[in-house]
């Protein structure tokens, strides 16, 4: 009931516990509290939080137009209701370096486990998307060692992100990624990796956690978690997986409203309103309190009348 019974603390630590080579530990991006519900129940061993997400769902696109406030306030809301850890995407970390240090602080204390930030130029674009430039190892290295600096909970993440694979080739990934190391950071986020054998160099190349991002129409091929973790990948997000699925969804239900006058072909293919209660947890609530919740929680069996839709 209400929010998780984790603290931000434990599953900074569980973060870490996890993130281990060769664990291919899955992601899958929450799009608001109520999905990062959903992952959790599934079985999965964390949230992601992605910018492009946060800004696609103000109606904006990814350059970097979303501010700090704005994503620690909504990553704030989707961690504290799932008891799994949860990463969020800090873009470039949302300035200069001493503009990085309280981006780490204010991420920490709205209770995130842990954050990436990129080497690109700000405004920033779409990792997966051509024309992208990216700072100097120098200006990163600064980024990187401001946000180890900044920490107070030494468990929360700092994972750097460079995406001078699109710019320099992979040499450079492989290089950048042992400086960002160097300069304190705790695990390695290579941007839009050409095949296996790139995941695996980089890798192969550095001591802490490399992720892969399993985005759809992006520069990688969506490869399974069994293929990433023989490679030595120890975290796989899929960030805008179920926002893409979602919005795909309620197009196709509006085109019915549309074409038919009525949303009923659309019905089955919805979360009924008995498997939303239970998301929410409704009858919890009604235990808490029945002078104020006391309602009857619908029957779960979707197929038994439309009240429970």
């Amino acid at each position: 009931m209400l929010y998780s019974n984790v603290t931000p603390e434990q599953k900074r630590a569980a973060l870490r516990e996890m993130l281990t080579p060769g664990a291919a530990r899955q992601f899958p991006g929450a799009f608001n509290p109520l999905s990062a519900k959903l992952i959790g129940e599934k079985g999965f061993d964390g949230v992601y939080i992605s910018g492009a997400v946060l800004a696609n769902d103000l109606g904006l696109p990814d350059i970097g137009l979303t501010t700090l406030t704005e994503v620690a306030t909504r990553a704030g809301q989707i961690a504290r209701m799932t008891d799994l850890p949860s990463l969020v995407d800090a873009d470039t970390g949302f300035g200069e370096p001493m503009n990085v240090a309280r981006t780490i602080q204010e991420l920490e204390h709205a209770g995130l486990a842990g954050c990436h930030i990129e080497d690109q130029f700000n405004p920033k674009r779409c990792g997966h998307l051509d024309g992208k430039n990216v700072v100097d190892l120098g200006t990163m290295v600064k980024r990187i060692a401001a946000a180890a600096d900044a920490r107070r909970d030494p468990n929360f993440l700092i994972m750097a992100r460079t995406d001078v694979r699109g710019v320099e080739g992979l040499g450079a990934v492989v290089n950048r990624a042992k400086a960002l190391v160097d300069a304190g950071a705790d695990a390695i986020f290579p941007e839009a990796m050409k095949d296996l054998t790139e995941f695996e160099a980089v890798c192969n190349a550095v001591d802490v956690p490399v992720l892969a991002n399993m985005t759809e129409f992006g520069k990688s091929e969506l490869f399974t978690r069994q293929q990433l973790a023989d490679v030595g990948v120890a975290m796989v997000i899929y960030p805008v997986t179920l926002l893409r699925s979602a919005m795909g969804e309620a197009e196709r239900t509006l085109d019915a409203i549309k074409a038919h006058g009525t949303q009923e072909p659309a019905v089955d293919s919805m979360l009924t309103r008995a498997r939303l209660y239970e998301l929410v947890d409704y009858e919890a609530y009604n235990r808490f309190d029945t002078g104020i919740f006391n309602f009857q929680v619908p029957d779960l069996d979707i197929n038994t009348n439309n009240s429970n839709l």
